[in-house]
């Protein structure tokens, strides 16, 4: 059974609640109607006008019975998610309750509100992405939903599936950071690597072996770039982490044995890694697009990580079947 197929099935046994906030957009439409059809979630929950959202589901000849559709502008507890804001926010951007109930409100996205549906308690995961950036919805989760404590970072990871079954665990990688952070700061690196591999345990079920990618393998280059890095391993071990990491390796190092074993020997992860840590947004960015295009892979994510609650981001350029496939990654994550 492939990954893919897995997940589906996985996630039919035990459903969750799940918010699509984003209901002005035609593929979380569809999407919605498949994950409720298919019986991937417990209760499907859209924002919007029922009425728009329904002769929009019908122009798109999809069916969205169940689905649970929230009018935010006559949402009778409003107020409660206010408080809940202002509690979180209060000298920031608002002061008051009724700033709080006003920025929520003009939010004419819904971020907020679909974030404070997973908050309140009323949704166990949200989704969006699919027409927002990735900023505003950053933006969103971070103010309403916070990190989870001992982590000061969110960031996220792909889950790369491989034709070439002979890297990562059958062919299925993690690369991280692909999509938040633009520069991590060594400490911040660390904590990518940390939630990364906790990633890898929790949604694909392997054992991590984490490399932190660099130009240098084990000093065979240096400057701040490769300190960045290697300090970020020194930090890792801080945690006492329960996973195999190494670093800084360059790339063929992590993943071809026959080079790791003339650039890094002694190490239990070069040449078997099947978690790759970018140092930038840059490289992580460029790095899963190379592979996802030449190599054609998929690419799936970016699934977010650190946060509180399950909440992910899509690619505006995602298809339907991309927002079905993180909309079950991020309920597997409850």
């Amino acid at each position: 059974m492939d990954f893919l197929t897995l997940i589906r099935e996985k996630i039919k046994k035990n459903p969750r609640r799940l918010v699509l906030p984003e209901s002005y957009d035609d593929r979380m439409i569809k999407a919605a109607s498949i994950l409720k059809s298919e019986g991937y979630t417990k209760e499907l929950i859209m924002v919007g006008k029922e009425k728009e959202i329904k002769k929009k589901a019908e122009e798109l000849n999809v069916r969205i019975d169940g689905v649970n559709i929230i009018d935010m502008y006559n949402f009778k507890e409003i107020d409660k998610f206010a408080e809940i804001y202002l509690n979180k926010r209060k000298g920031k951007e608002v002061n008051n309750l009724e700033d709080a109930k006003k920025l929520i409100l003009s939010d004419d996205k819904y971020l907020y509100f679909g974030a404070l549906l997973v908050e309140a308690g009323y949704a166990d995961a949200m989704v969006a992405g699919a027409y927002n950036t990735t900023g505003d919805v950053l933006r969103a989760a971070l103010r309403v939903i916070g990190v989870k404590k001992g982590f000061n970072v969110a960031s996220s990871c792909f889950i790369m599936i491989l034709n070439d079954k002979n890297f990562g665990e059958d062919g299925i990688m993690l690369f991280a950071d692909c999509a938040t952070v633009p520069d991590p700061t060594s400490e911040q690196l660390a904590e990518i690597a940390i939630t990364t591999a906790n990633t890898a345990k929790e949604l694909v079920g392997f054992k991590p072996k984490v490399a932190l990618l660099s130009y240098s393998t084990k000093g065979s280059a240096s400057g701040p770039l490769v300190e960045k890095v290697q300090n970020a391993c020194k930090i890792i071990e801080k945690y006492n982490p329960d996973f195999e990491y190494d670093g800084e390796m360059q790339l063929d190092a992590a993943i071809i044995e026959s080079v790791a074993k003339k650039k890094a020997p002694d190490s239990k992860v070069a040449g078997k890694a099947n978690v790759l840590i970018f140092p930038d947004l840059n490289a992580g960015n460029i790095g899963y697009k190379l592979v996802e295009r030449f190599a054609k892979a998929t690419a799936i994510g970016p699934i977010l990580q650190g946060f509180n609650k399950p909440v992910n981001d899509l690619s505006r350029g995602c298809s339907v079947d991309d927002i079905v496939n993180v909309s079950i990654i991020t309920m597997l994550k409850v």
